[in-house]
């Protein structure tokens, strides 16, 4: 089973999860951890993956 489409759903729901940190944890302050800033850093780990799973995507081999 080919497990590309799967990287690209699964970076693109991440990304979305830290997208909605992002906007809605900007006047909240959690004892070590800014939403905010966790909310891009959450998001940048999303696209990676979400590009990665395109890159996958387009570079299967026909067998």
């Amino acid at each position: 089973m080919d497990k590309s489409p799967k990287t690209l759903i699964i970076g693109l729901i991440t990304f979305v999860i830290g997208l909605a940190l992002w906007l809605w944890g900007l006047d909240e302050e959690i004892w070590l951890v800014n939403p905010h800033k966790a909310g891009l850093v959450v998001m940048a780990l999303g696209g990676i993956e979400a590009l990665y799973g395109v890159y996958k995507l387009t570079r299967r081999v026909p067998s």
